[in-house]
């Protein structure tokens, strides 16, 4: 839904959303001041039950976007942990075959580096823009190759080869489970949800009858930007890799820096 916006800058979406819910609060107040609440009795026992309505709304909408926020939260956290795991099976498996005989070893370390190469200078700018990379497959198979068609000959050589193995088996895992968190997001159902809450809530505030009209207009501001913000966090933090607070390369170009740069 909308998924160019997860393009845009955060400090243009942010504020955005923000002031077009806070556009819609008062100018929804005004319409209810002037045309809606004049033709509405109130009294006493009006105003304690539309008071026990909005907290009714807003809390059954506050636990709603609490479970969404920590869902996109936790989606993201996982992937940070995944691409730090790739990057760490990367340097780990580098390590290993540095302990290979020629010419095995520099064809190895070769087809490491380009997978990182491309990881670091092709595939990450796809994932900013939501697209599954589909490259780096030839630079695997080709280790894979070389690797396997290595046949130990020590014990000292078959204990690192089966170390190796493992950490290859350790890297291909972290690397399909960060293409899967490249379309990572929530579902359209859930962002309106979390989008027509907000105007539910927001519009229960009108069926007030306030003598200061300033005083309710600065609340009802004040409440609508919290709301804005909480929408605006989840919004930042939906798609691991895109936007201003999208996971970058830094684990493997750190990896790509230390280790493979002669």
């Amino acid at each position: 839904m909308f998924d160019f916006l997860f393009d845009l800058p955060l400090v243009i979406v942010g504020p955005a959303i923000i002031l077009s819910l806070c556009a819609f609060a008062l100018s929804g107040l005004a319409i209810f001041d002037r045309y809606i609440l004049p033709r509405m009795k109130f009294g006493h026992e009006e105003s304690a039950f539309t008071s026990a309505m909005i907290q009714a709304v807003m809390i059954f909408y506050g636990l709603a976007v609490a479970l969404v926020a920590v869902n996109v939260w936790g989606n993201h956290s996982e992937a940070a942990r995944t691409i730090s795991q790739e990057a760490s099976a990367v340097a780990s498996l580098y390590r290993d075959v540095s302990s290979y005989p020629e010419p095995v070893r520099s064809e190895l370390k070769k087809s490491l580096r380009d997978y990182l190469d491309y990881v670091i200078n092709q595939a990450w700018p796809l994932q900013r823009k939501g697209k599954i990379p589909i490259g780096g497959v030839e630079e695997m198979n080709r280790f894979q190759a070389h690797l396997t068609a290595f046949e130990p000959a020590t014990e000292g050589q078959k204990l690192v080869h089966a170390e190796t193995l493992r950490a290859y088996n350790h890297m291909i895992e972290a690397r399909r489970l960060r293409l899967d968190a490249v379309l990572t997001g929530l579902p359209a159902i859930l962002w309106w949800v979390v989008i027509a809450g907000a105007l539910v809530g927001i519009s229960s505030t009108f069926f007030f009858r306030v003598e200061d009209s300033r005083l309710e207009r600065i609340q009802v501001a004040l409440l609508t930007a919290f709301v804005g913000l909480v929408i605006v966090m989840i919004f930042a933090l939906d798609r691991p890799f895109r936007g201003d607070l999208g996971l970058d390369p830094s684990p493997y170009q750190l990896v790509y820096d230390q280790l493979m740069t002669p």
